[in-house]
Formats: structure tokens, sequence, C-alpha cells
């Protein structure tokens, strides 16, 4: 059982000139409650179940569990799935000692591109890279699960 610590924010420029990587990714959610999200991905040619706990007072730490499954079995998940599927590249960008997992939307999150980056520590000093927005680590708005529900067309 893994406890993940990440920061997320918005991008403001342009970084797919630095990115080393880009996968696409289309996933489901089978229980989006903020408690405990169930979610069933396809990314590249591989399939995934990752269930994830409630966050911390800061948005940054919460249990993360995963395992690969199937792609022919996520694809039969999505089917329980709730309304909404994610849609998204996304790019990996190295900056200094971490790497940016850079999320370019699509559908009805066109328009929307998020940086996540993980730490170690939720003090740990990481380098900002130029085209880094503003921090929105802990913004319901912006986890996945809230995307597919209210999705970035809505708005505005």
């Amino acid at each position: 059982m893994a406890q993940e610590i990440e920061r997320k924010f918005l991008v403001k420029g342009d970084f797919k000139a630095e990115a080393f990587k880009e996968t696409r990714i289309t996933q489901g959610y089978l229980s989006s409650v903020p408690e405990r999200t169930v979610r069933v991905r396809v990314k590249g040619d591989k399939g995934f179940i990752t269930i994830k706990g409630i966050g911390n007072a800061s948005g940054a730490s919460r249990f993360e569990w995963e395992k690969e499954i199937p792609v022919e079995e996520v694809r039969s998940l999505l089917e329980l799935a709730e309304p909404g599927v994610i849609d998204k590249t996304r790019f990996l960008v190295k900056a200094g000692e971490h790497t940016f997992e850079v999320d370019e939307f699509y559908g009805d999150n066109e328009g929307l591109t998020v940086a996540e980056v993980e730490l170690s520590d939720e003090n740990e000093a990481f380098d900002k890279p130029a085209w880094l927005g503003e921090e929105v680590t802990g913004d319901a708005k912006y986890f996945n699960s809230m995307l597919m529900k209210n999705p970035y067309k809505n708005w505005k």
C-alpha cells in the first residue's frame, strides 16, 4: 500500500518541445466518491485498475493502490463505469531531478492542460519550469473524477 504525494498546476506555456514521452490515456470511474475513487484506465497498450483514498488537508497526499489488468478487462469494466470518460494525452517532461506528468485533455475537457509532479515529501523542493502556471493542488474541480462530472467546457 502506497502513499501518493503530488502537486498539481495549470499549464500556461509550451511544454511539448521538452517532452520525452507521450501516451494516450482513456479512463472511467467505477466509484468517484472522494473517500474511495476506483478508476479503470487504458494507458497506451496496458490496462490498470486504481483505488485512491481521500486526500489530506492540503490535498497533496493520499493512499493509492494500482494493479495492471488486461486491456480487455478494462474495456468490459468501462461498460459499468459512471457516465463520462476522460480522454487525454500524458506527456512526460523532465525538470531538474523531477519528471512532470502533463495531461492535455480532449472531448468535454478540451482546452485544459494540467501538470503534476510526484514528491517524496509535501515540502520537497523542485524546479518550476517557465510553462508551469497556477497551483491547483487540492482543488477538487481539477480531479479527473470530477472532470467527468463537471467537465471543463461547463466552467465558462
